[in-house]
């Protein structure tokens, strides 16, 4: 019965993005002792010789469950190009809105029993997931924090009075439909389409998934009393519910000045709720049907600028990865601890971390996808991460 469940939730991802750029060196990747690492001190994880700076107990006990790539590498300095490229997996290009990882799962992976939208983010910033060349259909659905109520998807008005508004809307769309098209019969429009799948999330008892508050007290301390917190229990509840692709921000690592009080600021955010997600993922059997994500648009610089802050640094960076096939206890590259080299030990760039996801959820990532107007494109330039893979 449990296999036949998890067969029916099917594959999904979940991104906790982290706005800005976190410090690897304050994190992931914390290099105790070199010049650079500054004051931060470091703890030992539940993989041998493999160190976290402090603050990231919780997620350091874990390690054993999920794996570290610590030489990522991109091109991208800037943070909107950056976003750009870490969640399409390609570079900006003025002739094509490429889609994001979960608008190509959306699109790749069968449609399953779900009356919630498959693809949502929580708490977005101005850069949320788009649809891109797929369809504005394939864009995340936003909300804010999930302790709130979800605003829109409640009636203002009785139902006799709402479906007497909705004949009167249908009247207006055939009314269009006849003016643009007087030779087609054509049944609707994607307006129509998107007011339909509207109205069947309102009256689908899937949406509590959202609702947090649903919750046990126990559940909600786990995560932590964030919105970030209650955005990663969101997360879990919706892909339990069998939405595809979840992203969650926690914003507020640009740290140019004051780095460690920012990073740490965010950290204790981030830890408690990164690992009650791991665990919670585990103890539900959906951590193997489901890929956890955790990272940013870049690093930050191994020398601290004269506001003792970090600087953008896409040169060998960290982000975390577990779930859907990926091996747990692995780390994958290595940055200089001197912080004099910028190409790390074993890069690993963007795309070929969008080929490995999308391996592991079982898409092809070299297939060719023609968009609208005509332009053949890859869902993937990159190569497979075979070391990552059970």
């Amino acid at each position: 019965a449990q296999n036949d469940a998890l067969q029916t939730r099917g594959k999904s991802i979940i991104l906790l993005w982290l706005a800005g750029g976190p410090s690897q060196l304050e994190t992931f990747d914390p290099h105790p002792g070199s010049i650079f690492a500054g004051d931060t001190n470091t703890i030992a994880t539940s993989v041998k010789d493999l160190q976290f700076a402090e603050g990231m107990e919780p997620v350091a006990e874990l390690m054993q469950d999920v794996s570290l790539i610590r030489s990522m590498v991109s091109q991208e300095g800037d943070h909107e190009r950056a976003v750009y490229n870490i969640k399409t997996g390609y570079r900006p290009n003025p002739t094509v809105v490429h889609p994001a990882l979960g608008s190509i799962v959306c699109h790749e992976l069968p449609k399953n029993a779900v009356e919630i939208p498959r693809h949502v983010s929580i708490l977005p910033n101005e850069w949320p997931a788009r649809g891109g060349y797929l369809g504005a259909e394939f864009d995340a659905f936003q909300i804010g924090d999930p302790g709130d109520r979800i605003p829109d998807v409640t009636s203002l008005v009785d139902q006799a009075r709402l479906e007497q508004r909705l004949k009167s809307l249908d009247i207006v769309e055939q009314a269009f439909l006849k003016n643009h098209n007087p030779d087609l019969d054509a049944p609707h429009t994607r307006h129509r389409a998107t007011i339909k799948e509207a109205l069947r999330m309102m009256d689908s008892d899937q949406i509590k998934a959202f609702d947090v508050n649903l919750a046990t007290e126990a559940e909600r301390h786990a995560y932590g009393d964030t919105d970030f917190g209650r955005g990663c229990l969101a997360a879990r509840r919706l892909v339990e519910t069998g939405v595809r692709c979840v992203e969650v921000t926690l914003s507020g690592w640009d740290s140019h000045v004051n780095n460690r009080e920012t990073q740490s600021k965010r950290v204790t955010t981030l830890a408690p709720a990164l690992a009650a997600l791991i665990r919670d993922l585990k103890e539900r059997a959906l951590l193997d049907n489901t890929i956890l994500l955790c990272g940013g648009e870049f690093g930050r610089t191994p020398k601290m600028n004269p506001l003792e802050g970090r600087d953008h640094w896409p040169h060998g960076f960290s982000f975390l990865i577990a779930g859907g096939g990926i091996q747990g206890g692995k780390v994958i590259g290595a940055t200089d601890p001197e912080g004099l080299s910028k190409e790390p030990e074993n890069p690993v760039r963007i795309q070929d971390l969008h080929a490995t996801i999308q391996h592991s959820l079982g898409i092809d990532s070299e297939k060719e996808i023609i968009t609208p107007v005509g332009r053949p494109i890859f869902l993937s330039e990159g190569n497979v991460l075979d070391e990552l893979l059970v």
